[in-house]
């Protein structure tokens, strides 16, 4: 039997605790050691008032545009459903993903680079003038998006459905853990990693393979000081094939 493209890997998944598990198995069936240390947590909005103010009018809006599958899961568990003939705009595949489980029909989604520029580059976000949108998210994060869609016309809202926080790091077990690879889904939880870190951020910078799903995550990255980093596609799948594409050009030293 062929030995599992990644094998013998610690590889260490920092996704919030409740999102990690498929990518975890994931590689596990692909031979590798998966560990969880999350670098964020998600919890939700405390303003709670606020969400379900937006909840009552909702169907004022034209357009919801869900950031992530976090505001995905807040924000549907509090809208329940879409309001007839207000759209749906989802950042990524994963939140096009979690919109689709909860049975969410038509979903403008960018096809290849799945981030704000490319929900913006699509033909159908050009001409907004007019349009209000709401934008559903955690607190805080990029304003490109809104600040975009206002400058082409439209009327733009945040909704916070849910908040973010950075868990204390146990640096002695991200030490004792080994990591081959270190996998980081967003730049918030690099830097939290690098923070939390303190002086052995540079020694795992050195010794560890970083692998981000987006060039703008790497950018930060090398900055910081990480030596090596993959870049592969989004979600589960995406990540999973980049990592056995680097481990198949990349002989494995032998491992106590």
């Amino acid at each position: 039997m062929a030995e599992l493209p990644l094998a013998g890997l610690n590889i260490v998944v920092t996704r919030p605790r409740d999102q990690a598990a498929g990518l975890m198995r994931h590689l596990q069936a692909l031979g590798a050691r998966p560990l969880l240390f999350p670098l964020l947590e998600i919890a939700p909005a405390p303003d709670q008032a606020a969400l379900q103010a937006f909840v009552q009018r909702a169907a004022d809006y034209r357009l919801l545009v869900f950031i992530s599958p976090n505001a995905v899961r807040y924000g549907m568990a509090a809208l329940q459903r879409i309001p007839q003939g207000v759209r749906v705009a989802a950042v990524g595949q994963g939140s096009a993903q979690a919109l689709h489980a909860l049975g969410v029909g038509e979903i403008i989604v960018p096809a290849e680079r799945f981030d704000s520029e490319g929900l913006l580059e699509l033909p159908m976000l050009q001409d907004v003038g007019g349009w209000h949108i709401a934008i559903l998210r955690g607190d805080g994060g990029r304003e490109l998006l809104g600040d975009t869609l206002r400058a082409r016309g439209a009327e733009v809202e945040y909704v916070t459905c849910y908040r973010r926080s950075a868990p204390a790091l146990d640096v002695p077990a991200w030490l004792a853990a080994r990591p081959d690879v270190i996998v980081v889904t967003s730049s918030e939880a690099l830097a939290h990693l690098w923070q939390g870190l303190g002086e052995a951020a540079a020694s795992l910078a050195q010794s560890s393979v970083l692998c981000v799903a987006h060039p703008r995550i790497a950018e930060i990255a090398r900055q910081q000081g990480w030596q090596r980093v993959v870049v592969t596609s989004a979600g589960d799948d995406g990540m999973c094939d980049g990592l056995v594409a680097w481990a198949s050009q990349h002989s494995t030293a032998s491992r106590a």
